[in-house]
């Protein structure tokens, strides 16, 4: 599932090719994944172009220049798509064609994205009940977050309404990086390990958003490298095995013997 870097990385990409383009058609696809009127998608956007992109969390937002803004979420497999030939991408869910003939696709496969037309980011942000982006939060703010808190530890990483951006992937990376177990409880933690765990936020968001947009691969270091191997995968660093469990309903990887569980 796309998480903070990876929308990171659409918003550059939106950037770089439709920003202040006229659009003159719109092409609406499957109604699951819009959030507000299909219908006022065609009469929203046509004729309006995109002023600038802005984000929060794992949500890119593009205003337009009238009427409002386009909230996006990509879901498990959306992404944005900019083109110039006449072939349609496979799975397009949202076609734009603009002034130049140019084009922009919003595709997904398995249709989880979600499309929102709404009339201001701080808007939406109040009544979705989404939290500080995780690149944005002070070490103060995520310290008061934590207070008081007795829950799991990887459970309030992936709280949107606490911390907006943070997913399965990159909390398990998080808590590997500070060799805390993801199923310690909050209240647990000493402040040197909460301020551990900021730090790794914003080192560890910074790392792989960097990779994304320049298509590099993350350190070796790093868990999410072989996640894909799953459990009985090598720990990076060659401690054992790394293992499986479930978190808040989440599947869940860490090194047993890097992240020990205190019981």
């Amino acid at each position: 599932m796309p998480e903070l870097p990876e929308v990171a990385y659409q918003k550059k990409y939106a950037d770089a090719t439709i920003l202040h383009k006229k659009i003159v058609e719109v092409e609406t696809g499957d109604k699951k994944i819009y959030q507000s009127a299909k219908a006022d998608f065609d009469k929203i956007l046509t004729d309006n172009a995109f002023e600038s992109t802005s984000r929060i969390g794992k949500y890119l937002f593009l205003k337009l220049k009238k009427n409002g803004v386009l909230v996006m979420h990509f879901g498990m497999t959306g992404k944005l798509d900019y083109y110039q030939h006449d072939d349609t991408p496979k799975y397009t869910q949202l076609k734009l064609i603009f002034e130049d003939h140019s084009k922009l696709a919003f595709t997904c496969p398995r249709k989880f994205a979600k499309l929102y037309l709404v009339k201001s980011v701080e808007e939406f942000q109040q009544s979705h009940n989404l939290g500080a982006d995780a690149l944005a939060i002070t070490e103060k703010e995520f310290l008061k977050i934590c207070d008081g808190r007795s829950g799991t530890i990887k459970g309030l990483l992936m709280n949107q309404s606490l911390i907006a951006g943070i997913g399965n992937m990159y909390a398990d990376e998080v808590l590997f990086q500070t060799k805390i177990h993801p199923k310690t409880k909050v209240n647990t933690l000493s402040q040197k390990q909460l301020k551990s765990i900021f730090d790794k936020i914003e080192e560890v968001l910074k790392v792989v958003k960097e990779a994304r947009i320049e298509g590099k691969r993350v350190p070796e270091s790093y868990l999410t490298r072989i996640r894909k191997e799953g459990e009985g995968a090598d720990c990076p660093r060659n401690n054992g095995k790394i293992e499986q469990t479930k978190v808040s309903g989440r599947t869940t990887y860490f090194c047993p013997v890097c992240q020990k569980e205190i019981q």
